[in-house]
């Protein structure tokens, strides 16, 4: 059996440090073998920089998987090449870095792959649906020795994830949902053994807006005037995760277990 930690869209320090104190004891109590992380909201609540990969992989995150965000910072899109970084795969094919990976461990692979969701977002993304069988056609014959395939759908429309999740179920061993910071109450394993969440949620400030100020967001509202999204960086914050049990020997998931933890940090 293999176990998989998912951690939920990590939002500025505040939900960086959650990682830092709360991962290492997730691992041991749950004795986990592999840790991912949705990180592209990890700077400043856009983007992410090398200091903060490396300093998630200090605390635990074996594997980054990213989103809308991923090109925030220009100045740091070498790390897509030099560290275990995703950006989603249908982004244009000349970008920067790759959408998928089978990475190794205790001689088990696992295939990661990161899409994006095409409803509601700003960019032209290719299409995920027609992006992730162009993948999986790649490593048809190699399916038998893969032990996990994890898919990081990030989008904002419930729908749009929750069909992927049905286009996908029994090809893939999990397919769980990022972007709107909200953990859904969805979790499930189909009968054909894929795991299946409509979103993981965030890691980042508790007691605002999806992680940011919620004064700033509450006076947008009341006056249609954009004020700026300040991410805070002490406080209350919440970790979201999602826990994976993966029989290793036919990539079909047993379980999925949400796991939510606070912690205030100074």
């Amino acid at each position: 059996m293999l176990k998989i930690l998912f951690i939920g869209d990590i939002c500025g320090r505040i939900g960086r440090q959650a990682v830092i104190k709360l991962l290492p004891q997730i691992k041991k109590e749950e004795k986990v073998d592999f840790v991912i992380a949705n990180a592209e909201n990890s700077a400043h609540g856009s983007g992410i920089t090398e200091s903060i990969i490396k300093e998630l992989m200090e605390a635990g995150v074996d594997h980054i998987t990213m989103g809308d965000h991923a090109f925030k910072n220009t100045k740091n899109l070498d790390v897509y090449e030099k560290y275990p970084i995703l950006r989603p795969a249908n982004f244009p094919k000349n970008v920067p870095g790759n959408g998928y990976k089978i990475i190794e461990i205790n001689n088990k692979k696992i295939l990661l792959i990161n899409l994006i969701g095409r409803v509601f977002m700003k960019m032209d993304y290719d299409c995920p649906f027609r992006k992730i069988d162009e993948i999986l056609g790649k490593f048809h014959l190699q399916t038998k020795s893969l032990s996990a395939i994890i898919v990081d759908i990030h989008a904002e429309a419930t729908s749009e994830k929750i069909s992927l999740g049905h286009y996908l179920n029994e090809k893939v061993s999990a397919v769980l949902g990022t972007h709107t910071h909200i953990m859904t109450a969805d979790q499930k394993v189909t009968k054909e053994g894929t795991a299946y969440i409509t979103d993981v949620g965030m890691t980042g400030a508790a007691d605002e807006c999806i992680g940011t100020d919620k004064e700033n967001i509450i006076k947008t509202y009341l006056t249609q005037i954009s004020y700026p999204h300040v991410i805070p960086e002490k406080g209350r914050a919440i970790l979201n995760s999602v826990l994976l049990e993966i029989d290793n020997k036919n990539c079909k998931a047993k379980k999925i277990k949400p796991i939510t933890k606070y912690v205030n940090i100074k």
